[in-house]
């Protein structure tokens, strides 16, 4: 896989509610260039939220932090947690609706040099196998927010993987379960993961059955 492989997925791509686009995304491509070099991870676990969704950081309405969910689709939304790290997610819907998708898990692919350098473990499989690891490793933070994923000059987008179907198949099936790391509206079954990958944050034995 090279830079000229990975083209953007379309604005329409993210049109739909993040419940639709959620599992859609898995095995697509995450990319960011950076002056240090290009990073790309094929997504392995993605996470819904919806609008009406109490854990959906737009369910209170628009305010600074989350204005990036109310604006068009196909734009990345950037947060801070726990006053330390960054997560990425994927805006869905038209303009005003306020749903993403969190990207949790993925797989690396270009780069993992670049992702060692910026998060050193023992092991690849902790390098962003969750939502804030894989911003460390792919160097994702607040400039971020907002970039648009459909255009390939923006730092960061999301690309069709160039053989989707046949990654699908060796990393599949995909599993779907409630949501990991919230309290409120804990048991919508909104997470979505390739069993088959060894990159997934958490897993759930009992979907895995």
């Amino acid at each position: 896989m090279t830079l000229s492989d990975l083209v953007p997925l379309s604005r329409a791509f993210y049109e739909p509610s993040a419940a639709i686009v959620a599992p859609r995304l898995l095995g697509q491509v995450l990319v960011r260039q950076t002056p240090n070099g290009l990073m790309a991870a094929a997504i392995v676990e993605s996470e819904a939220y919806l609008v009406g969704d109490p854990a959906c950081h737009g369910f209170p309405g628009e305010t600074r932090r989350n204005r990036s969910m109310y604006g068009e689709p196909g734009h990345a939304y950037v947060y801070f947690i726990y006053g330390n790290y960054w997560c990425v997610n994927a805006v869905c819907r038209p303009k005003g609706c306020a749903e993403a998708v969190l990207i949790r898990a993925v797989e690396p692919v270009i780069g993992t040099d670049l992702m060692r350098a910026q998060r050193p473990v023992t092991q690849d499989t902790n390098l962003s196998n969750g939502p804030a690891k894989l911003c460390i490793a792919m160097n994702i933070a607040r400039a971020l927010d907002g970039a648009d994923l459909c255009d390939s000059s923006s730092g960061l987008w999301i690309a069709l993987h160039p053989t989707h179907k046949k990654f699908l198949l060796s990393h599949g099936p995909m599993i779907t379960t409630t949501r990991i790391g919230i309290t409120k509206a804990a048991d919508r079954p909104l997470r979505f993961y390739l069993k088959g990958s060894a990159w997934i944050s958490k897993r759930s034995k009992a979907h895995e059955k």
